[in-house]
């Protein structure tokens, strides 16, 4: 008998037929003695009709109201699959973040978990009955709704395993694992068995959809296994093993040679701004990131140039696409304090990473990526590098030829 807390995102409980899908999914879990714990998302739109009817209502909203508000969405699901569960004869409750309680920091639409309440969840699961969690959602001291930001119910699920000790948390998307790829552009990829917390925390973390990076890195700190399935089958076809997400020293007992490279992963949503003839003297790029800083704009690339005879330089990096214009203002806005000439951006851009804890042990691996991409004529415009990854900056409308042609470099074509 193992304990497992179960994770579905949106696309899972996109309507009632969807919902009984999952259903027969956490009922063969019971069958089988497991004790359960399932956490929902929203059916698959509905967080974001839900901030659409706030910012209706008053364009400046109330953050406290605003997440009473965004929080139902995962009210109903977890409702809706408690009565699911019992009418297929499973013993199922619903259970609210406030219930439990799942206690957060003030801190509404981007609050972090800081504990959970595990006495009367432990006492339902541990006499068989299903708990149901809705995700993203938890209660600050005052007693009131907070949630944890997009993407928060991968770290609820997480949370909840850490707490209850759970062996393993199963989460639940519209893929059956871990890829070394995007199969929609690479036909030939394949399913990891395997991956460690740190590849994953960099493959979500330059692209990849299928978990959201906080909860990895929750995954990482707390120890958790996590497990990527689909929940698109049923029956007999319903998943016995997607992706594990475990340690190295998991991965070391399993494995005993692993591949250079797990994964390809990309980026379409990256812009770069070239900030033009700075001064060439101390302090000067901490003026230019520290208004984007402020504004909690996530700056990723940079690159400073050769300093100019007149002790000038220029200054490249990559933020979120989405905060392109208002990077643009907030520097516009700070010119006399930075001291540039002018700014150039550009939106057609992506970024493109390959992935794997065998670099730390292996050389050559940029030099095979940049080799590949000159190759076939992609002009490289700007490289960052960890321990285990090495991204590219690339023009958008290259970024499907440069994937195929990096999976087949380091040797991922399925056979």
């Amino acid at each position: 008998m193992a304990r497992i807390v179960m994770k579905f995102g949106g696309t899972s409980m996109a309507g009632t037929e969807r919902i009984r899908t999952v259903a027969k999914l956490v009922a063969r879990e019971v069958a089988q003695g497991n004790e359960v714990a399932v956490v929902v998302s929203a059916m698959a739109g509905e967080t974001d009709r839900l901030v659409g009817f706030c910012r209706e209502a008053n364009p400046r909203y109330d953050p406290a109201e605003y997440d009473v508000v965004v929080a139902s969405g995962e009210q109903v699901t977890s409702g809706l699959l408690a009565l699911t569960l019992q009418s297929l004869g499973v013993p199922a409750r619903s259970w609210l973040g406030w219930q439990l309680p799942i206690r957060t920091e003030e801190a509404h639409s981007r609050a972090r978990i800081i504990d959970i309440d595990t006495g009367a969840l432990l006492a339902a699961m541990t006499k068989g009955e299903v708990a149901v969690i809705p995700g993203f959602q938890g209660m600050m001291d005052d007693g009131r709704i907070s949630t944890l930001g997009r993407g928060g119910s991968d770290t609820s699920a997480v949370a909840i395993a850490a707490a209850v000790g759970a062996d393993r948390c199963d989460i639940y998307t519209d893929v059956d694992g871990v890829y070394t790829t995007d199969p929609r552009i690479v036909a030939r990829a394949q399913k990891l068995d395997y991956v460690t917390y740190e590849e994953m925390l960099e493959l979500a973390s330059v692209g990849a959809k299928v978990l959201q990076t906080r909860s990895v890195g929750l995954a990482m700190k707390t120890g958790v296994r996590i497990q990527v399935l689909s929940s698109f089958v049923e029956g007999d076809e319903a998943p016995k093993q997607g992706t594990m997400i475990v340690s190295d020293e998991e991965i070391e007992e399993l494995q005993m040679e692993r591949q250079l490279i797990t994964g390809i992963a990309h980026d379409k949503n990256e812009a770069k701004i070239i900030v033009t003839r700075v001064p060439d003297k101390p302090g000067a790029v901490a003026s230019i990131f520290g208004p984007l800083a402020a504004a909690g704009i996530n700056v990723d690339m940079i690159i400073q140039n050769v300093g100019r005879d007149k002790g000038e330089t220029d200054v490249t990096f990559t933020v979120p696409s989405a905060d392109l214009l208002r990077s643009i203002d907030l520097l516009e806005g700070a010119k006399d304090k930075i001291g540039f000439n002018r700014i150039l951006s550009d939106d057609k851009v992506a970024k493109i990473s390959v992935v794997g804890v065998g670099m730390k042990s292996h050389a050559g691996v940029a030099s095979t990526m940049f080799r590949a991409l000159a190759d076939r004529g992609i002009n490289i415009q700007a490289i960052s590098t960890s321990e285990i990854k090495v991204s590219v900056l690339i023009d958008q409308d290259e970024i499907e030829l440069a994937v195929r042609v990096l999976h087949t470099a380091y040797g991922l074509d399925a056979a």
